[in-house]
């Protein structure tokens, strides 16, 4: 039986290093900017990209890969095994998935390809994705991959906030008139990731009171085993810096790393979002959020 081969796409944080070591095959996210596409990562990076968002109010969207690339990966893969493993970035946030599952149709039969929606993005997907490869690397059989992998995903979360709602409305997460009151009265949105999805939760006045809400969101964990502060600078803003002083505290005393979120977020929520991702390790209790 041959190994098991790991396919991502580039929403997917993962050390350079580890991709090489661990022969992880990352497809990019292709991006449509009025009528222009790039390759994330390649043409556009997300520095790049969140700032021309801040600046021009610009709109990405997620347009690839396409079946057709994916159809490609796959049979260049095949080449040298008959398991692959494609994982990606929510199925409820982009089509990338449903593009993964269309390809692997055409290697019915012939080879097992096995497309699993991680239901996050980010650091969540590379937590996801590194354990799978090294599970392959292990020898592991495709089957309990996915079994452990899907036990995973459960213990994943990810809340954020946002400073502007325009992006909100546009995507369709909140009306047009909740779009022009909220920013009238500076209500900040709380939203979660549920099932893959972004979900409103609720609002909250003022954009400190709406930090303070991702720390109350983080405190609810009885055990943190990483944990990720999700940004739109690549450097420590003075709200970041407050954030990940307490969240230092709580995860008593793990690295709490500031990850710039890429295309597949702010196409969602905008320029202007600070999040937190926390993985709580598998089979820890799931917590319940007031």
């Amino acid at each position: 039986m041959s190994r098991v081969y790991i396919v991502t796409d580039s929403a997917a944080i993962i050390d350079p290093d580890v991709v090489e070591r661990l022969d992880i095959t990352v497809v990019p996210l292709t991006i449509r900017i009025d009528q222009q596409e790039y390759q994330d990562g390649v043409e556009l990076d997300h520095e790049e990209l969140l700032l021309r968002m801040a600046h021009d109010r610009v709109r990405p969207e997620i347009v690839g890969p396409k079946a057709e690339e994916f159809q490609r990966v796959y049979g260049r893969l095949t080449r040298q095994t008959d398991q692959i493993i494609s994982l990606h970035s929510s199925a409820g946030l982009s089509f990338v998935c449903r593009e993964a599952q269309r390809a692997a149709h055409g290697f019915l039969g012939r080879r097992d390809i096995v497309v699993l929606d991680s239901e996050t993005f980010s650091l969540g997907l590379g937590i996801l994705v590194q354990e799978a490869a090294e599970l392959a690397r292990q020898s592991v059989p495709l089957e309990e991959i996915v079994r452990q992998i899907r036990g995973m995903l459960r213990h994943i979360y990810v809340a954020l906030t946002t400073d502007t709602l325009d992006y909100l409305g546009h995507s369709g997460l909140i009306s047009p008139s909740q779009t022009i009151l909220g920013t009238m009265l500076d209500n900040k949105p709380f939203l979660a990731i549920e099932r893959g999805e972004i979900i409103p939760m609720e609002k909250i006045i003022g954009r400190d009171r709406a930090i303070g809400k991702l720390a109350d969101f983080a405190n609810e964990f009885p055990r943190i085993e990483q944990i990720a502060i999700l940004q739109s600078t690549p450097y420590p803003t003075e709200e970041t810096k407050w954030l990940r002083d307490d969240m230092e505290i709580i995860a008593q005393g793990r690295n709490v790393p500031l990850l710039l979120y890429g295309p597949l977020l702010a196409s969602h929520v905008g320029p202007d979002a600070i999040g937190l991702l926390v993985y709580e390790g598998y089979g820890s209790r799931r917590p319940v959020f007031s």
